[in-house]
């Protein structure tokens, strides 16, 4: 009894420290790659489109050598809280027209349609406030004044409040950026949401396989270790599929900025942000013509390296994690922990050899009960 419970104990620990580690990679580790991949997407007059990582691998050395190692973390504090943010209005919206803020399998069609609705409100009122936030991500260092941590608020907020009118130049107004941004929020959303779905489905059944295997019951810590997969399995599908959408978001929050970033085709020089595009439609048409369908893709190796990174900080993390186990237990992790990469060959075996000898001894003491009655 105690062995179960220290196993139950021990498989929680598990689970609950590789999700904090996962967390912890997507909101914070990623930040780097996402602000390469930014910087990518909206230089629309580089040479080098860095669709694989590896033409990457010497700008970052450069970027580093000239700026130090903090240069790809610029805009992480801005961007923590336009995400704080977007949960905070997501929040208020909710408690203001009883809307729900979380959908599930249980979920009515009318709610559902308020909760998609909830989230286009949300998106529209939080985009002014990600603009801001994407020229703190991307603009460079050695060529800009490094914002204050509360900038963001304050640069969104004019945005929002030239709602007609651009604030400056070539400067899209706030409406004409809401209709593409949530729409694209929206769809991504669902799209993230039906793909976590049908993920974690199909690694719930195949856990329900590997405890049929091992002659072990299910229990509630197998699926959150399932979510982890499914969210991951979700987020890195939903990337890759609206990548090109991103990048003609991105060209238009940033235009008419006067935002200057740094030349990735060398990783030495600046450049400033020059596009005059009329709205989304007339982004996709000059960068189809000007740059070709792969300048839709520019900045994907950095993506390739942020959920390579992601993958590889997550198998650590479990191997780590179930090391420890092992030295604590004493002993060879049960069978039910099959997603970090233990099998149930030896708990297979020992049962053999604990039937075997079972049956041996049952067998002597038949034979030492004959011989008494004898």
């Amino acid at each position: 009894m105690n062995n179960q419970e220290d196993d139950t104990s021990l498989r929680k620990y598990l689970v609950f420290g590789v999700q904090w580690i996962s967390l912890v990679t997507e909101n914070l580790l990623s930040h780097p790659f996402i602000v390469l991949r930014r910087q990518c997407q909206v230089y629309n007059a580089s040479k080098r489109f860095h669709l694989h990582p590896f033409t990457l691998l010497p700008s970052i050395v450069h970027l580093h050598k000239r700026q130090g190692l903090t240069t790809l973390w610029k805009g992480l504090g801005s961007c923590l809280l336009v995400r704080g943010l977007s949960l905070a209005v997501d929040d208020a919206i909710s408690k203001l027209t009883s809307w729900p803020k979380d959908v599930n399998s249980q979920t009515t069609l009318k709610r559902f349609g308020q909760h998609v609705l909830l989230k286009c409100i949300s998106i529209g009122l939080v985009v002014p406030f990600h603009a801001a936030s994407l020229v703190e991500t991307v603009q460079s260092d050695i060529a800009s004044e490094k914002p204050g941590l509360f900038d963001v608020f304050r640069e969104g907020s004019l945005r929002l409040f030239f709602w007609s009118y651009p604030q400056r130049g070539r400067m899209l107004p706030a409406w004409a950026l809401i209709g593409p941004s949530a729409s694209l929020g929206v769809t991504k959303y669902l799209f993230n949401l039906v793909i976590r779905g049908v993920a974690s489905r199909i690694m719930l059944r195949r856990q329900s396989l590997v405890q049929e295997n091992c002659d072990s019951h299910a229990d509630t810590l197998e699926q959150r270790n399932s979510e982890i997969y499914g969210n991951l399995i979700a987020t890195l599908t939903t990337e890759l599929i609206f990548f090109p959408f991103e990048t003609i978001l991105h060209r238009l929050q940033l235009q008419g900025t006067r935002t200057i970033i740094d030349n990735l085709d060398n990783g030495y020089a600046v450049v400033p942000i020059l596009t005059n595009y009329q709205g989304a439609v007339d982004c996709y048409r000059t960068t189809i013509i000007s740059e070709g369908f792969a300048g839709l893709y520019k900045g994907f190796g950095a993506m390739i390296l942020q959920f390579s990174v992601h993958i590889a900080v997550i198998k650590m993390a479990q191997w780590i994690v179930t090391k420890i186990t092992e030295v604590i237990s004493n002993r060879p992790p049960p069978c039910i922990v099959q997603y970090y990469n233990l099998d149930c060959v030896a708990g297979k075996s020992s049962s053999t050899t604990i039937s075997s000898s079972i049956s041996s001894t049952e067998l002597d003491m038949h034979s030492v009960g004959q011989n008494s009655l004898k």
